[in-house]
């Protein structure tokens, strides 16, 4: 039993999705759970629909007709005429549901959030699983909105994971034992009540590891567009090195970090049933990629590089000038808890506390304004941060050349310094 992941990169085009098909063919034989996110940019456009806190946007008609074609012009490429059609009526077929969603929203955005974006994973694989049966790789269409359980927090949803095994045992595996391949969504679930939830931006790849720990499965393969996890995005780094063997503890660093290659909830419950996960290119899917496994130490050992844009650093006094002590702390922790702030490097004094988070809108919107009842704020905005597992100073410097320095923390393994942007 194994359980393959695919991005949206690449099923993000009919040629995409031949070329999925053809590394699916390659293991039709096997028993295989394969996830799949919705195709290119459509989470991205579907958000666009929920962009207003006050409800839907106002030309949700257009934005659905621009998904819409995008859709049906991919099914155009993949299908001739009249198997088409088939496939067209059950894509419209969805658009249908997904307009009536929008045509009845309800009051709660993070409720609406989930219900309209999930409709891009419940497409993606509603064609794929068409187009692979049409190549004659039989498979088994499976919503795993009855798979994956978790609560009713919308937007993050917490895994029941009694229920879900339950769920597995009793749907999901009987399935792949007839049919062989399961094809399924990332990111969504539904909750014990019924509706639908997701798991967190990006959660594709927690999806996949939930159902392979749940499946006991041999090992989980992430299709990427890179040869493997490379010791720095490329989009920041010219010069990657990819790394070959990558122990658990090491990648969950990593993830924590802010490592883009891979879901912070992803490594955890694979590393508790010692589930090796596969990072591998599906444009050279013949090469070796990189593993995830119980090994003891990165190889090749190199400098690790992860840089974090659109950061803020807040530095919080409080007011009555008593200590930032306990209670004052707990304050603080509790605001960003509330308001769902990531803090990504923390530092303190007695009498300040300086706290670097991700510049979402909700910092200056709500957590600001709020602090600011009981503390002194100052903020400065546009920042990054750069995380260097395994760092000499020499490459400190080098990174951080001549850019201002804001915070900086240095541990045995790992140099955390929050600059200007270049």
């Amino acid at each position: 039993m194994r359980v393959f992941k695919f991005g949206g990169a690449s099923v993000n085009s009919a040629s995409a999705v031949q070329n999925m098909a053809t590394i699916v063919a390659k293991h039709k034989d096997e028993q295989l759970v394969i996830v799949v996110s919705a195709m290119g940019k459509t989470t991205n456009n579907l958000e666009l629909l929920v962009s207003s806190k006050n409800g839907i946007a106002s030309n949700w008609e257009e934005i659905i007709s621009s998904v819409k074609d995008y859709h049906l012009n991919i099914v155009s490429n993949l299908f001739e005429e009249e198997k088409s059609y088939d496939v067209k009526s059950k894509i419209e077929d969805l658009f249908s549901l997904l307009e009536e969603q929008l045509k009845h929203p309800s009051f709660d955005y993070n409720f609406n959030y989930d219900q309209i974006v999930s409709f891009g994973e419940l497409i993606s694989t509603t064609i794929i699983s068409e187009y692979l049966n049409h190549r004659n790789i039989n498979n088994q269409w499976v919503d795993v909105r009855n798979i994956i359980k978790t609560d009713c927090t919308y937007r993050e949803g917490k895994v029941d994971w009694e229920l879900t095994q339950s769920c597995v045992t009793k749907e999901l595996t009987p399935i792949i034992q007839t049919h062989g391949i399961a094809i399924t969504q990332g990111f969504i679930a539904g909750s014990s009540q019924g509706s639908t939830t997701t798991l967190g931006r990006e959660g594709s790849d927690y999806t996949a590891a939930i159902l392979a720990y749940c499946l006991s499965a041999t090992d989980m393969v992430i299709w990427k567009d890179v040869p493997g996890f490379l010791n720095a995005d490329p989009k920041f780094f010219a010069n990657t090195q990819k790394i070959n063997t990558i122990p658990y503890s090491e990648a969950i660093e990593l993830a924590y970090y802010g490592a883009s290659i891979i879901h912070p909830k992803t490594v955890k419950p694979l590393q508790n049933k010692e589930i090796p996960l596969h990072v591998k290119s599906f444009i050279t899917s013949d090469s070796d990629g990189s593993v995830i496994c119980s090994a003891t130490h990165i190889e090749p050992e190199t400098p690790l590089y992860i840089f974090k844009n659109n950061q803020v650093l807040l530095s919080i006094q409080p007011k009555d000038f008593s200590f930032i002590a306990e209670d004052n702390l707990q304050k603080i922790f509790g605001l960003f808890a509330e308001t769902g702030v990531k803090v990504n490097m923390i530092q303190n004094s007695a009498i300040s506390f300086s706290v670097c988070i991700d510049g979402k809108d909700i910092v200056f919107d709500k957590l600001i304004p709020v602090l600011q009842k009981d503390f002194h704020v100052r903020y400065n905005s546009n920042l990054q941060l750069i995380t260097i597992r395994y760092y000499t100073q020499d490459i400190v410097n080098s990174i951080v050349a001549n850019r201002e320095i804001f915070l900086e923390q240095h541990s045995r393994l790992t140099a955390q310094v929050l600059v200007s942007m270049e």
